[in-house]
């Protein structure tokens, strides 16, 4: 699918020099909304180039392609260079420093490389916008996993009566941080546009966790009670949400945050009778959702003989038609299975350069309804030649006598 309208950044230049989720998210994010993202790699690839999953599910061999890398990657250009090399060195500073009012902007998370430092990379473009995606702000490193561990996390979730931590599989800092970088890069082009000044900007994973758990309100509970919040298994906290088995054995996560959600479930389930009776025996009022909380496990005692008593096609039909706010718990193999039935527009299939298909995403953004393209898939230097010719201007011979030097790579063209 071809975008329908121009994308907002189409005309903006940015260089990526990142791996693994954040930076990689923030220039996937730029380029869905139109930047021109050239990502440069090592030659044979980064860290996370064969990153699982993979093609074949690691049963390709060492070569099998990234579903992961091809995904993050998507609708920017690749440049594999030797940065060990002088020349390699000088070719990426090159091209993050082009002049053009719309170039000289980098995206990294380089650690001890000094030549792409920031004073070094201004003193050839002084309105260079550079933003820098680091693990903890003295530059030590850190990953989603490590820093979720460090916040108390993994110490709420999972089973009330689990004393051992439970880690996350979704590497939501990174995600966060990725769109931070792209709300960085936007911000620091908008500053630049009005006073002419470039911008280094320097994101650490660890402190885009800590914002986000202090932003919840989390670290002001756990300040004021002295200990961090229990473990809740599924209820939600703070009000009322739990799952229930149908008589099928599928499970519903019903979730009631206001007076209105919990009346719905209420009359879907015609349980009104029942929990007016109960609130003044047990003190409560259920319109509010402090008090559904404390009294949870017996909201889920009362509710739970109703679900288990019908299968999961009428639970759902009773549940959608009186409003009840309400999800399915689905495989990941019944949401590929909705793609294929046309159910999620945000989706789209891609075909790998090894040849095969992949499911990835267009933009969530939808700019007069439309979400735009995926994006190509990448594929390691496939543009090389083609951003060394046009940004720098070099000609089929220098490309080559790179090539033959092993400072640049990418698909042969022959």
């Amino acid at each position: 699918m071809q975008d329908t309208v121009a994308r907002p950044l189409a005309g903006l230049e940015v260089v990526e020099c990142a791996s693994f989720v954040a930076g990689p998210t923030g220039g996937m994010t730029l380029a869905q909304l139109g930047a021109d993202v050239i990502r440069i790699d090592p030659v044979g690839g980064g860290s996370d180039h064969r990153r699982w999953p993979v093609v074949g599910d690691g049963t390709g061999g060492p070569e099998a392609e990234s579903y992961y890398w091809a995904s993050l990657n998507k609708g920017k250009r690749s440049i594999a260079i030797d940065m060990r090399s002088d020349e390699g060195r000088e070719l990426v500073t090159a091209l993050i420093t082009a002049p053009g009012e719309h170039r000289g902007v980098l995206v990294d998370n380089v650690v001890g490389r000094g030549w792409m430092a920031n004073d070094v990379l201004t003193a050839r473009r002084p309105d260079l916008v550079h933003v820098r995606v680091q693990g903890y702000p003295d530059g030590r490193p850190a990953v989603d996993y490590t820093v979720n561990a460090e916040l108390g996390v993994p110490a709420m979730t999972g089973p009330e009566h689990s004393a051992a931590p439970v880690n996350h599989v979704l590497p939501a800092w990174d995600l966060v941080a990725g769109l931070t970088v792209s709300t960085g890069v936007l911000a620091a082009l908008y500053e630049r546009s009005r006073t002419g000044r470039g911008t280094f900007v320097e994101l650490a994973l660890s402190d885009v966790a800590l914002a986000g758990v202090a932003n919840l309100g989390w670290l002001s509970e756990a300040a004021e009670r002295g200990t961090g919040r229990p473990r809740q298994g599924n209820h939600l906290y703070g009000t009322f949400g739990v799952d229930f088995a149908c008589a099928d054995g599928e499970r519903v996560m019903v979730v009631a945050l206001t007076p209105g959600q919990w009346r719905a479930v209420c009359t879907a389930t015609g349980t009104t009778d029942v929990f007016a009776a109960l609130e003044p025996a047990l003190g409560v009022d259920l319109t509010d959702e402090a008090d559904r909380y404390r009294v949870r496990d017996t909201i889920e005692a009362v509710l739970k003989p109703w679900f288990a008593a019908r299968d999961s096609t009428t639970v759902h039909t009773a549940l959608t038609g009186h409003r009840v706010l309400w999800g399915p718990y689905r495989g990941m193999a019944e949401v590929v299975a909705q793609h294929r039935a046309g159910a999620h527009p945000v989706l789209a299939d891609a075909v790998l350069a090894c040849g095969a298909s992949a499911i990835t995403a267009r933009s969530p953004l939808r700019w007069n309804g439309d979400h735009g393209s995926a994006g190509e898939a990448p594929e390691l230097g496939r543009e090389t030649d083609e951003v060394l010719a046009g940004r720098l201007g070099l000609s089929d011979a220098e490309i080559g006598a790179l090539r033959a030097r092993g400072v640049v790579a990418g698909p042969d063209k022959s």
